[in-house]
């Protein structure tokens, strides 16, 4: 089953997947990696700035916290805490800064109410089951033969699909309230912005990429169950 649906009908798009998330994955890992030794010209910390960025926008119950791993940086709103790596809590570097202040963009945007960002929370629960069974039931389904059961499968892969397409305006936009916070409130100089923005537009691409490969991955099951059926 797995050579079939590599090298079926469609499994071009299986390849043009991989291509597109090997180039993604290693564009922002080699810009994040570049700006990580540049230090910024204030010599400030990301666990500093994010602090700082909630303090002036008046959100107290929020935590910052180290974590361990590379990228690893995320916001967990149930727990309302904005967990960073190492390298962006402790580090002086431009690239810590614009990837602290984008999670701390993702607060900003919980605390405003901003619409993309409630649409993917309702996501979530459906896309978090789709994600762990709709591979099942399709795969199951194709080798039955039991079609109703892959539709079925197809459909919760469509709810991963559409929650990466929504995630792309609130990763977009947390990038956009990173980059004015960090120019506005003079956290880098006018000349080490376009190094911020290139670090955020590398990780911006990891989203793009995700989601091209989440819609060729459905274009490919609906030939495949089509075939099918």
């Amino acid at each position: 089953m797995g050579l079939f649906y590599m090298f079926g009908p469609g499994g071009y798009l299986i390849i043009i997947g991989i291509v597109i998330s090997m180039w993604a994955q290693a564009k922002v890992t080699g810009t994040f990696n570049k700006y990580l030794r540049v230090k910024n010209r204030r010599g400030i910390t990301g666990y500093e700035v994010a602090t700082e960025i909630l303090r002036k926008n008046g959100v107290t119950d929020v935590q910052v916290v180290q974590i361990q791993g590379k990228l690893s940086d995320h916001f967990d709103p149930r727990r309302r805490v904005v967990r960073l790596s190492s390298d962006v809590y402790q580090g002086r570097s431009i690239a810590s800064l614009a990837v602290a202040a984008h999670e701390i963009g993702h607060v900003l945007q919980h605390e405003e109410g901003y619409a993309p960002i409630r649409v993917r929370d309702t996501l979530v629960p459906v896309a978090s089951i789709g994600s762990k069974f709709s591979w099942i039931l399709i795969l199951a389904g194709l080798f039955l033969g039991m079609t109703g059961l892959a539709t079925i499968g197809v459909w919760l892969f469509s709810a991963v699909v559409l929650f990466q397409i929504v995630t792309l305006p609130v990763e977009f936009n947390a990038s956009s309230r990173a980059l004015a916070t960090l120019e506005g409130s003079y956290y880098l100089s006018e000349d080490e912005m376009p190094a911020a923005k290139k670090v955020l537009n590398a990780a911006a691409m990891t989203y793009v990429a995700a989601t091209l490969v989440a819609v060729l991955q459905l274009i490919r099951l609906l030939m495949l169950t089509g075939r099918r059926n």
